[in-house]
């Protein structure tokens, strides 16, 4: 982190975004808001997770785009 007016403070969050619009907004035509909020957290998500599932079952749903959220298990 730099100090107060680095230039440098945000580079890594602008670099991120640049390449989002690059390849994903500036692409592709969305018909809807929900279509494009569901393509950038695809895209994000296979960022950040590039491994696929070891579930094949988890992996289709995954690919097809009905990819739900787990509820946290009690410990």
């Amino acid at each position: 982190m730099g100090t107060v007016g680095d230039s440098y403070d945000n580079a890594l969050a602008e670099n991120f975004f640049s390449v989002l619009k690059v390849e994903l907004v500036y692409r592709t035509s969305f018909p809807t808001r929900e279509e494009a909020e569901l393509a950038l957290i695809r895209y994000i998500d296979g960022w950040y997770n590039p491994l696929p599932p070891a579930d094949p079952a988890q992996q289709r749903r995954r690919v097809s785009g009905t990819h739900t959220l787990r509820q946290a298990t009690p410990s």
